[in-house]
């Protein structure tokens, strides 16, 4: 059995691919660079088969998760890393690394809008039930871009304030319309920070991006970064968890509200999972490298068809994510329902719009993989709202995710 692809999107596909050589040429050059860092890594820490021994209970003196942090510490250029299967997702991670900087009293800003849309309950500016930030005293502020982008003026306001003890710069769009930042770019904003207060750490929600470029935000001045190991970092094979890299007291910080005072990354057993959070990594710069293919595929093909995109096929890539426009409801649930029909797992499923947990409107989601949720897999979603704009992501080999580009372009087609 084949799948059924028609000659005129196969025709169409084709012509996309031959007009993407020196875009996946740069592509392939960063996961080259990528790699040899991890390679690196992995034989500076003597990584061996000792490592990848799980341990139950408490996790008392596992070697392999403890080397592992080290090694994540050394990829990302910081002091200390917290690498973790106990993190339910990217938020999970992201909150304790927020909670473990404030305190009552203390000012959170957000330096480019409001953050992801399952943030907004952690912080307070929504009600999502007890136990934000806010109902422990912390006051939450956001700075609105200009014209689409980092308002580096407004950013240095609102950081001047001595109050403010954090500031969070979301890497990815999210549900945004904006583009993703550079670290180039985080980097300025960075400094812009350092000069108005010193005094405030800088932590970088870094899902999405991991591995997309040679450098990542603590290189350029971020105090932490903090992410998802079922999105870049996890090369496809991490079955759950997140990860905090940066400066000592702020993982550590992040550390015991993961746990609890006394005792913050001391335990933490990691049931057997230490091997494919090793292997996922090693993987992890060829695996965002298919992702970024495929989404520069999808961009150029989309385009081709007169559709609008976010970023351009031929841009340089700062994360994952592609927004496509689709404008109409009805054009983005095909879109949807042919990312669907590509995938290896429930292809047969019939992607519709709900209630999910922690958005403000219904959302839609194409996304059949292999470990439930994982963002590096081939999945589209989108808040069901204008202007109707699909976020496709992930994909675990190029030809695989082309072939799902190709499914949702033919059902759109009709």
């Amino acid at each position: 059995m084949n799948l059924q692809i028609n000659e005129r999107v196969k025709a169409l596909g084709a012509q996309a691919q031959g007009q993407l050589t020196d875009e996946f040429a740069r592509i392939d050059a960063v996961a080259e660079e990528n790699t040899a860092r991890v390679l690196a890594a992995f034989q500076k820490h003597r990584v061996a088969d000792g490592y990848f021994a799980g341990t139950t209970g408490y996790g008392y003196d596992d070697l392999g998760r403890d080397q592992l942090d080290k090694i994540y510490a050394d990829l990302f250029g910081t002091e200390a890393a917290l690498v973790r299967i106990q993190f339910v997702n990217g938020t999970h991670a992201i909150a304790c690394a927020l909670f473990g900087a404030l305190k009552a009293g203390d000012v959170l800003v957000s330096a480019v809008g409001a953050p992801y849309d399952t943030l907004l309950g952690v912080v307070g500016a929504v009600d999502k039930g007890p136990g934000s930030l806010k109902d422990y005293g912390v006051e939450y502020r956001q700075v609105e871009l200009l014209d689409n982008k980092p308002d580096l003026e407004g950013i240095a306001r609102a950081a001047a304030d001595p109050c403010v003890k954090a500031v969070l710069i979301q890497r990815s769009k999210g549900y945004s319309t904006r583009a993703s930042l550079s670290v180039e770019e985080i980097g300025a904003i960075c400094g812009v920070i350092k000069n108005a207060n010193p005094n405030a750490a800088i932590l970088v929600d870094n899902c999405y991006g991991e591995f997309v470029e040679p450098l990542e935000p603590t290189h350029v001045g971020a105090d932490l970064v903090v992410g998802s190991l079922i999105k870049n970092p996890g090369g496809g094979l991490a079955p759950t968890g997140g990860y905090i890299a940066g400066r000592r007291d702020l993982v550590e910080g992040a550390a015991m509200r993961l746990t609890v005072p006394g005792i913050g990354g001391e335990c933490g057993c990691t049931l057997g999972q230490n091997r494919l959070l090793y292997q996922g990594l090693f993987l992890a710069p060829h695996t965002v490298a298919q992702a970024v293919k495929t989404a520069v595929f999808a961009a150029k093909i989309m385009e081709l068809l007169g559709y609008e995109t976010e970023p351009h096929s031929s841009a340089v890539r700062r994360d994952i994510i592609q927004m496509i426009h689709m404008h109409q409801p009805e054009a983005l649930r095909k879109f949807c329902k042919g990312i669907q029909f590509g995938a290896p797992v429930d292809s047969y499923v019939t992607p519709e719009p709900w209630d999910m947990p922690g958005y403000d409107c219904q959302v839609i989601m194409a996304a059949g993989a292999f470990i439930q949720g994982a963002s590096i897999e081939l999945s589209a979603d989108a808040p069901m709202r204008e202007p109707y704009t699909v976020y496709l992501q992930g994909g675990l080999t190029f030809e695989s995710g082309k072939l799902g580009v190709l499914l949702a372009v033919q059902e759109l087609l009709g």
